[in-house]
């Protein structure tokens, strides 16, 4: 009989582990717009301002009698004063005064898009606007009973300050998805706080009689449409033709949007929604009640409230996450099964 020996060998499952551990794919994390990039689109607007003033009609006299001096009108006595002689000085020397407002403008343009420059510049916007508001928009006809949200009310001077405090530079928001409005020195909640006094004072101007009588808002589009190209003109005469003598329900549904948008980011995380409406708005003031500020007129001194609002908005705005992701989650560490061999002998 012969021997010999067959090595066999049986696969067993080894009872040692080896960890793997590996990372969750995660959702990218909406695109964050940052202060800088508001600072950027302000001073853009400035630059803007700035060109507008070297206009050819700027440099007469129309100016002073077309633009400023209107505001003075049914304003208290010492407004009045003020802007009566303010736009009388302006009419004396309208060629210098038309260059120092247009240096102005776009010298704070320039700084707002200099990151080194940022604050002295918006130092200077502060000052200059609350000038503006005061002086060229008669304080955006809060005191004369003629303050339209349609129309540009209370002024876009106002919007130039409020977005330049939101974004002065400060620090870097600890939260990835933090709004431009987190870096500044009111912080995300003083941002949401802003935005709803901005809106809430929109509805509480459409329920003042400027707005709210009957054949307000169409005597309103009326005007807007005076010297603005036949497009927007038949379009803008279209509105008020609708509206009539009517236009109360109007303005009481216009009320009932701006708290909406000014109150739902305060009440809700996500203010995506209320946001968008709140731009729909602003663009469809822009458009029929502002005539996209007046540029195709020659006279156009800034593009009032619209783009601004939009600003605004874009200001508070806070990027997304999908609920229940987190961004670079990690997976719980699990086994990683491995293989050993044993050996065993058959004899025959």
């Amino acid at each position: 009989m012969t021997n010999y020996t067959v090595q066999a060998t049986e696969t067993v499952q080894a009872t040692e582990t080896v960890q793997a551990t590996e990372t969750v794919p995660s959702a990218r994390p909406a695109r964050r717009i940052t202060a800088r990039t508001i600072q950027i689109g302000l001073g853009t607007v400035w630059l803007a301002d700035g060109l507008f003033q070297l206009q050819p009609k700027m440099f007469g006299t129309a100016f002073a009698n077309g633009v400023i001096l209107p505001s003075a009108q049914g304003q208290p006595a010492i407004i009045s004063s003020l802007i009566t002689h303010m736009a009388h000085l302006m009419a004396a020397q309208p060629v210098l005064t038309d260059l120092v407002f247009a240096g102005i403008q776009l010298l704070i343009g320039a700084g707002l898009l200099i990151r080194e420059t940022v604050k002295p510049a918006l130092v200077l916007s502060f000052v200059w606007a609350l000038g503006v508001w005061s002086l060229g928009e008669g304080f955006g006809g809060l005191f004369n009973g003629t303050a339209m949200p349609l129309t540009g009310a209370p002024g876009a001077a106002l919007l130039y300050l409020a977005i330049g405090l939101l974004v002065w530079p400060r620090r870097v928001p600890r939260d990835a998805h933090g709004p431009a409005a987190a870096e500044g020195p009111l912080g995300e909640g003083g941002g949401t706080a802003l935005w709803a006094l901005v809106w809430c004072g929109f509805g509480l101007l459409w329920l003042l009689p400027a707005s709210s009588n009957s054949g307000a808002l169409s005597g309103a589009l009326n005007s807007a449409a005076a010297g603005e190209p036949g497009w927007l003109a038949h379009l803008q005469l279209a509105v008020a033709h609708s509206l009539g003598n009517g236009g109360g329900s109007v303005a009481l549904v216009a009320a009932f949007l701006c708290f909406f948008v000014g109150v739902g980011p305060i009440l809700f995380r996500r203010n995506g929604i209320f946001l968008i409406v709140g731009v729909a708005m602003a663009l469809d003031f822009w458009v029929l009640g502002q005539s996209f500020g007046q540029v195709f007129t020659g006279m156009a001194t800034d593009p009032n409230t619209g783009p601004l609002l939009v600003l605004l908005a874009l200001a508070v705005y806070r990027a997304g996450v999908p609920a229940g992701v987190t961004a670079g989650t990690r997976a719980p560490e699990r086994s990683s099964p491995t293989f050993t061999t044993r050996t065993g002998s058959l004899v025959s």
